[in-house]
């Protein structure tokens, strides 16, 4: 019974304190999205010379419509409630059917004027159609973009050109069955003929099209994002992280590892 409560009390903790760093903003953004916003300073401001990081997540179509709590379901919304420390300004919105860039772009620039946010570091991700939309916003805004990541998605935009701008890491199961490897794949061979160097590709042997989501609870993704810059000479892509199926089967275990006390585990759900 102790360890129930124990374990409820902990969920409450972290859920309650995930939504309170976000902020949900309806109608705000003409021409554009509803969407979440994170400040890591809560508003406050403490130092008025520091400037953020910001990260936009584009999510899938499972969470596509009006509600925005949908988009709580999984990404970084979910991690932070979880335990994990984004020390970034985020962007969560909510698109209906498919991603536009320019509009993406339109929320990208109130924060700019809002928020302190550093222009060179601006990251995007997502998978599914949030994969797409994360291809298609690199390859449309590749000198805004310092760094994006992709996950069992393709690419709706014409031309990719784009893409061998921007540090890129492209990751698909080869057992997805809801969209095929090959959509990542015909990107990757577009990039290719480019002659880019900046690009990372990982096929994830035998993975489905689910398990890619458990990339927004790592913190190898964020450490690999934000190791990123525009400012970089020749903006090189960081090579030195990687995913495995094994690492992704791990994520919510080693998310808890995190936080558990006194070397005891704490319940965990995911």
């Amino acid at each position: 019974m102790k360890r129930l409560v124990l374990w409820l009390l902990v969920m409450l903790f972290y859920t309650s304190a995930g939504a309170q760093d976000f902020k949900a903003y309806r109608g705000t953004v003409p021409g554009s999205y509803n969407f979440w916003f994170h400040d890591p300073e809560g508003g406050s401001h403490k130092d008025p010379k520091a400037h953020f990081p910001l990260l936009i997540f584009l999510h899938g179509k499972s969470l596509s419509g009006y509600n925005l709590e949908r988009v709580k379901r999984y990404g970084p919304i979910s991690a932070v409630a979880k335990g994990l420390n984004i020390d970034s300004y985020i962007l969560a919105p909510q698109t209906n059917n498919g991603w536009s860039p320019e509009k993406v772009m339109k929320i990208v620039d109130w924060a700019i004027k809002n928020f302190a946010v550093d222009t060179t570091r601006i990251y995007v991700y997502g998978m599914s159609m949030g994969g797409y939309g994360t291809i298609d916003l690199c390859a449309t805004y590749p000198d805004r973009i310092a760094a994006g990541m992709a996950a069992c998605g393709g690419a709706t935009v014409k031309n990719v050109e784009g893409l061998s701008k921007v540090p890129m890491w492209i990751l698909h199961g080869t057992a997805d069955r809801a969209v095929p490897f090959s959509a990542s794949q015909k990107v990757v061979d577009a990039m290719e003929k480019t002659g880019t160097d900046r690009l990372i590709f990982t096929p994830l042997k035998g993975v489905d099209h689910g398990r890619p989501a458990r990339l927004f609870y790592m913190t190898q993704t964020y450490d690999w994002l934000f190791s990123h810059s525009t400012k970089d000479p020749g903006r090189e892509v960081c090579r030195d992280f990687k995913v495995t199926p094994e690492m992704l089967s791990k994520a919510y275990e080693d998310l808890r590892d995190l936080h558990s006390k006194d070397g005891k585990e704490e319940e965990y759900m995911e």
